[in-house]
């Protein structure tokens, strides 16, 4: 009876809360009460905006894939959909095996505990990794948020489950760690009678839009100034019925994160790859030559999912040497890379995944130069010895390589030497003697660095000064 009362003045408290927002965005946006907006609704003018350049330097971003999915922890994130919607025949059969009849998606919830969530542990990890940003998952298309949302439904963190506000807990611990902060949010849910009805309507009406989308938008800006808005489930229906135009408007001009806040480019039907601060255009994206807008590449070391997987093999992980090289594509061609993990129902997180973390971070403790702040240059990479990755910063040109010569000789075809150039080795305090390559080109002496007082054992990078 008491724990009723309580779950009863927190929905009303919390409706309250949620009300003062929307008197703030009505009197933001009341002629004559705010400063002239900067952008208008349409994309022409949003998609003008400069990109907060804290996003470009930082390159680096953990994703964090967690919800009621990990609960049952099998196949992927979208077990809801691969049951219910697609009916599976090996997830209808692993219900059968491990659940009793008339068990439902929902009751899942209660499972989800998250009690051995350290929210601190958990930012000391990102840190280490070298992850300049964050992004969690604050609801995915299951509906379930990982915020006491007052439009959920009591379908949430705090009513239900962990009974803790997730999204706030990591928000503080990263923050104290100047780690940028982030949040996934999926426009649509799969279940949600609200959405169904306007679906069946043809994205005629708009009640899901405004009764749920549009409403933790607007709260999880209010309440917790992420600085990135990772939208997803925009695939089915057009960016006018989610009012994406309107929301961005609005986060740009009046929002508490107006001159930070980044938005990825899924906004609607057709808008991936095509709208938004940068693009991410489909999982995994990796184009193979420079691009003129600026782009992420997303992906998870679980190489079959994004939520956690209780039957995952390491063999169906990205090693280090794949993380490695996958970073470089992406660094070199001028993107950012947001690689992903999947935590526990329990709230802790694998050991390998974090043996992965802990080991991209010591590689950039000591190549970071090359990566963090760097631009790409003239030539991205290169194939002379084995695979080379070029970035710059300023007049220096970086050279990174994963696999050591066979001749301790790195050759390199693209930098134009001078009667200036210098070569270093990241970590490595001695300048490397150097020669002029035929019929062009510069060739490294690696020799002169003993093997065991190598700055680390995978992947190295030479820096070039004086050099065009």
């Amino acid at each position: 009876m008491v724990m009723e009362a309580v779950r009863t003045w927190r929905r009303w408290s919390w409706s309250w809360s949620w009300w003062w927002v929307w008197v703030w965005v009505w009197v933001t946006l009341w002629p004559g009460t705010a400063p002239h907006p900067s952008y208008t609704p349409d994309w022409a003018s949003l998609d003008a905006r400069p990109l907060p350049e804290w996003y470009d330097e930082s390159k680096i971003g953990v994703f964090l894939h967690w919800g009621v999915f990990s609960v049952p922890s099998y196949r992927s994130e979208w077990f809801w959909w691969d049951w219910e919607g697609l009916h599976s025949p090996d997830i209808l059969t692993f219900m059968e095996r491990n659940y009793k009849s008339g068990f439902t998606y929902p009751d899942f919830a209660s499972q989800f505990t998250a009690e051995f969530f350290d929210p601190d542990q958990w930012a000391d990890l990102i840190q280490d990794s070298g992850a300049r940003y964050v992004v969690l998952t604050s609801k995915h298309h299951e509906g379930f948020t990982n915020w006491p949302s007052p439009v959920s439904w009591n379908w949430n963190s705090v009513d239900t489950g962990p009974h803790r506000d997730l999204v706030g807990d990591l928000a503080t611990a990263v923050r104290k760690r100047n780690i940028h902060y982030g949040v996934y949010h999926s426009l649509l849910e799969w279940f949600n009678p609200l959405y169904m009805k306007d679906k069946k309507n043809n994205f005629k009406t708009q009640e899901f839009v405004m009764r749920k989308t549009m409403p933790e938008l607007y709260e999880l800006v209010m309440r917790y100034k992420p600085e990135i808005i990772w939208s997803d489930g925009d695939w089915e229906a057009p960016d006018s019925y989610w009012n994406s135009t309107e929301f961005l408007a609005w986060l740009y001009n009046y929002s508490p994160v107006k001159d930070t806040v980044v938005t990825n480019d899924r906004w609607g039907v057709g808008c991936r790859c095509k709208h938004g601060g940068f693009f991410n255009c489909d999982d995994k994206y990796s184009p193979s030559k420079l691009q003129n807008h600026k782009w992420e590449m997303c992906t998870s070391i679980d190489k079959r999912s994004w939520g956690y997987r209780r039957n995952m093999k390491l063999n169906e992980m990205m090693d280090l040497p794949t993380i490695l090289s996958s970073l470089m594509d992406t660094i070199s061609y001028g993107g950012n890379f947001l690689l992903n993990i999947g935590p526990t129902k329990e709230g802790t997180i694998a050991p390998a995944f974090q043996q992965s973390l802990h080991g991209l971070g010591q590689w950039l403790r000591v190549n970071g130069e090359a990566v963090y702040a760097s631009k790409p240059w003239r030539v991205q990479q290169e194939n002379s010895t084995d695979r080379v990755w070029y970035t710059s910063k300023g007049s220096a040109v970086y050279a990174t390589f994963l696999n050591w010569p066979e001749t301790n000789t790195l050759t390199l075809q693209s930098p134009e030497v001078t009667s200036t150039t210098q070569v270093t080795m990241l970590g490595v305090s001695q300048p490397l003697k150097w020669s002029h390559s035929s019929p062009k080109g510069i060739s490294i002496m690696l020799s002169s660095i003993p093997w065991p007082t190598l700055p680390s054992r995978l992947g190295w990078t030479v820096k070039l000064e004086g050099v065009f």
